[in-house]
């Protein structure tokens, strides 16, 4: 993340009113060259656009001023309500959406007043300041931050100074602001090629590059030396030759610990005729897992429509691909749509996949409560000798456990409790696992063994499931170990 010199830098020099470079590489100048992508032709099925603001109509002095800049405001705030923006005391654009980009205004060059206040309370300021504005010279002032007391980020703008020039007729000109409060600094590749867009870009800092037209998935990830941090969104988009776009990373990553619900997005504006870009949002992948040992077969529904019917104890679905942001999902008995056994809301985020795991006990005296357990899933392939393992605990009268090899009492996975999962790299290879009670030294009685066969470069579930006592139990499901091979089921 920006430090607090960074930042005031960033948010309080609103008088520099140009793009810094890209993070990470150290100086200020603007980079136009990176490895050339390999554009990846990907289907959009569906284009969403970037909400536009709408300038107000009001009267305006009809002389010609000697010279003119061009202004745009985009509301990136994700806990600020609408707003209305002033310059130099006229409103300007009236009711702006988180989200919202506005066209450009043509504005006197020099310094410009500008002010923001919450939409209909013009006596209420969130923001009041000078903006430099030089002739013949195309800006964005970008509200970032968050309103309040008790924030991580303080409410304030960037201005960006728009390169609008002629890319080329191959060739797109992209931007890219990072203005997500709680996102730490990222890297933004290309799911073709893996090749690095932007690199290091923390919070408050833009940048700027050329790259050859044509469609692309674009991958958010967390900033890492080598560009693989996990992928935290996904983006489909289409490039057109000659075209200036910009790609504001806005809204709450972990949108559930923040002061408004606005889950984190990756908003595209086309500059050069202050269109929205043809932007697609790629699709979660999301399978369900059916653990809950007393439970009947059942039926899945997302967002009201079903997706997996009939469903018995110890299945692991294939993937779903499942629109991206908070998907309300239901279960029921197989059968049975007016009976549900869980409703509510799961968040997932674009380009990643989750299992769904169906855990606990059906009943009004089940020890442990229905309720799905949602994991992010890495399918990301492991090196060609090696497997990945999880283990996810959802055995419902299980104590904690450690899983042993019976060649040679190492434990793999130590004291994971229920529902609780844990990954582990492993040379691929035949094993026998053992589940013992958990101890300090992983010698507990061993209540299952389980033979798995593990090929190198996958990824595998292990789901521990079904009653360890069932004698004593509602349903007669013994315990067991369910293996699922995760990268033999993917969605494309």
């Amino acid at each position: 993340m920006a430090d607090d010199t960074t930042r005031r830098r960033l948010l309080g020099g609103i008088g520099v009113g140009v793009a810094a470079s890209l993070a990470g590489c150290g100086g200020s100048q603007e980079t136009t060259e990176t490895a050339t992508p390999t554009p990846e032709a990907t289907p959009t099925p569906e284009a969403t656009s970037t909400p536009e603001a709408t300038p107000t109509d009001t009267a305006t002095d009809t002389s010609t001023p000697a010279s003119t800049g061009r202004v745009r405001v985009a509301h990136l705030s994700p806990n600020a309500p609408n707003v209305d923006v002033y310059v130099d005391g006229s409103a300007v654009l009236e009711d702006v959406p988180f989200g919202a980009v506005s066209g450009y205004l043509t504005v006197p060059a020099g310094d410009r007043q500008v002010e923001i206040t919450p939409a209909g309370s013009p006596d209420t300021t969130v923001f009041a300041g000078p903006v430099p504005v030089a002739a013949d010279t195309a800006y964005t002032v970008a509200a970032t931050g968050e309103v309040g007391s008790n924030t991580d980020r303080e409410f304030g703008p960037v201005v960006l100074e728009d390169d609008l020039s002629d890319p080329g007729e191959d060739t797109a000109r992209l931007g890219l602001l990072h203005a997500s409060p709680d996102a730490p600094a990222v890297d933004v590749t290309l799911a073709a090629s893996g090749d690095a867009v932007f690199d290091g870009v923390s919070y408050g800092e833009s940048g700027t590059v050329d790259v050859p037209a044509g469609e692309y998935t674009v991958e958010i990830r967390g900033d890492t030396d080598g560009n693989d941090g996990d992928v935290v969104a996904a983006f489909e988009l289409s490039l057109s030759g000659g075209k200036v776009y910009t790609a504001f990373a806005a809204g709450y990553l972990s949108a559930d610990d923040e002061p408004e619900s606005t889950p984190f997005d990756l908003l595209f504006s086309q500059n050069t005729d202050g269109s929205a870009a043809d932007v697609t949002v790629a699709p979660a992948s999301v399978r369900v897992a059916h653990l809950s040992p007393n439970a009947p077969n059942v039926d899945v529904y997302v967002d009201g429509s079903a997706v997996l019917e009939d469903v018995p104890f110890g299945a692991v679905s294939e993937y779903l691909s499942v629109p991206a942001g908070e998907r309300q999902v239901e279960i029921t008995p197989a059968g049975s749509p007016d009976t549900t056994v869980f409703s509510g809301p799961v968040r997932v985020v674009s380009g990643a996949d989750y299992t769904v795991a169906a855990t606990g006990e059906v009943g009004s005296d089940a020890d442990q409560s229905f309720a799905p357990l949602p994991l992010r899933d890495d399918n990301d392939s492991p090196a060609d000798d090696s497997a990945r393992v999880r283990l996810v605990h959802a055995s419902p009268d299980a104590p904690a456990v450690d899983v042993t090899l019976a060649a040679s009492g190492d434990a793999v996975f130590d004291g994971v409790a229920y529902r609780g999962a844990v990954s582990t790299t492993v040379p691929a290879g035949d094993y026998t696992l053992q589940v013992r009670g958990d101890t300090d030294s992983n010698d507990g009685d061993v209540v299952a063994t389980s033979d798995v066969s593990l090929s190198g470069g996958q990824v595998y579930s292990v789901f521990a499931a079904g009653y360890l006592t069932p004698d004593d139990e509602p349903a007669d499901t013994p315990f067991e170990l369910l293996v699922s091979r995760d990268t033999s089921g993917m969605s494309n």
